[in-house]
């Protein structure tokens, strides 16, 4: 990469010495001194150019990385002149041969290093670390850090934001139910969770998992679908959270599915599964073992379409809102910018709602292979 980046410069650099000088050679009433000074400020230019390039892209990837990632603290905005950062701190809960309990804002966003009852953390690209009051971190062969970690129960950006969407599933729920108590009709903002509701019973519910149960499962259902819409659309306000963008917040929620699927399975699921019905014998051998990482491979499915959709969705905002910064031409590159993030925002809109159907269509289709009745016709 450096190689190709200095041969990309040399390239720029001789083509436009040439191209200077070829339009020198044109005028015979030019001197040879004049034609020097334009060729070294221009190149001198280029290289800048090339250089100011670079470094502002660097801070456009930084950038979208911080976004992406969870964060013990809340930043709405940071002057670059000053070094002044604008938002909140979160309380840091760790646990090292005692429970330190202290504000995040002790990190000063990483550049300080926390003194807590003798002990010294440093907080290290999202991560808290034991070090000494110089904030030393060392690093193997690989540049990881090798410092003790202390477990981390700190009340982070995506915990804040899971608890303020559990309160607001909380109140809207109950809210419906207490609208019930009233009459038959819901009142207020009943009217718009009913539609939905019906919507996940009628259409997901019913269709994979069958009249007889559905109603067991219904509860999960409307909780993750409810969950997963609401965190996608948080995602989209300008406090920055990425929260269904997460690994680790995708992976609980498969398996939750995964754990209520096989727990809910019937004898039928796992004798489809170990010892498949109308199979010779020699093939349900070698079958067994590949239907039993097929129910490993189910939630996989769940967690990584939910990720990847999500993540992929704020690169490409954050990138068209970066055209900005990157671009010289201000009054070209803006209206361009804006209309492309327009665009991409109210896609990204339907995006947030579709992964929450999906999400729950198939946790739903998963749970019905599981519980559904097989009728077998016996032979005499």
């Amino acid at each position: 990469m450096v190689i190709f980046k200095n041969r990309l410069r040399l390239l720029s650099l001789f083509c436009t010495l040439l191209a200077v000088l070829t339009v020198q050679a044109q005028s015979v009433n030019d001197s040879i001194a004049s034609t020097e000074t334009p060729v070294v400020a221009t190149a001198t230019e280029e290289v800048e150019h090339h250089e100011n390039h670079e470094e502002g892209g660097n801070k456009i990837t930084a950038f979208i990385e911080h976004h992406l990632q969870d964060s013990h603290d809340f930043t709405f905005f940071s002057d670059e002149a000053t070094g002044k950062h604008y938002g909140f701190s979160l309380p840091v809960i760790l646990w090292d041969n005692g429970l330190k309990v202290f504000s995040s804002g002790k990190f000063h966003h990483g550049e300080n290093v926390a003194e807590v009852d003798g002990n010294y953390y440093k907080l290290y690209h999202g991560k808290i670390y034991k070090t000494d009051a110089e904030g030393t971190i060392t690093y193997d062969d690989h540049h990881h850090p090798t410092n003790a970690k202390p477990l981390d129960f700190s009340i982070t950006k995506n915990v804040v934001s899971m608890l303020l969407v559990s309160i607001m599933l909380l109140f809207m729920f109950t809210s419906l139910a207490k609208s019930y108590k009233k009459g038959p009709i819901p009142t207020g903002f009943g009217r718009i969770l009913e539609p939905l509701i019906i919507f996940i019973r009628d259409e997901v519910a019913i269709p994979n998992i069958g009249e007889k149960k559905y109603r067991k499962y219904m509860g999960y259902l409307l909780t993750v679908f409810f969950f997963i819409w609401l965190l996608n659309l948080l995602g989209m306000t300008p406090l920055g959270i990425n929260v269904t963008g997460n690994i680790a917040i995708t992976v609980c929620l498969a398996l939750f599915t995964y754990v209520i699927t096989q727990f809910s399975a019937n004898k039928d699921y796992w004798g489809h599964i170990f010892w498949m019905p109308g199979v010779p014998i020699p093939m349900k051998i070698i079958l067994a073992p590949i239907e039993l990482l097929g129910t490993l491979t189910k939630p996989f499915a769940l967690l990584v379409r939910l990720y990847a959709n999500i993540t992929a969705g704020h690169v490409v905002i954050m990138s068209l809102i970066a055209m900005i910064f990157v671009g010289k031409n201000l009054a070209a590159d803006l209206p361009i910018s804006l209309a492309l993030t327009l665009f991409i925002s109210v896609i990204e809109l339907l995006v947030a709602f579709l992964q929450a159907f999906i999400f729950t269509m198939l946790s739903s289709l998963f749970i019905g292979m599981a519980v559904q009745d097989h009728h077998h016709e016996e032979h005499h």
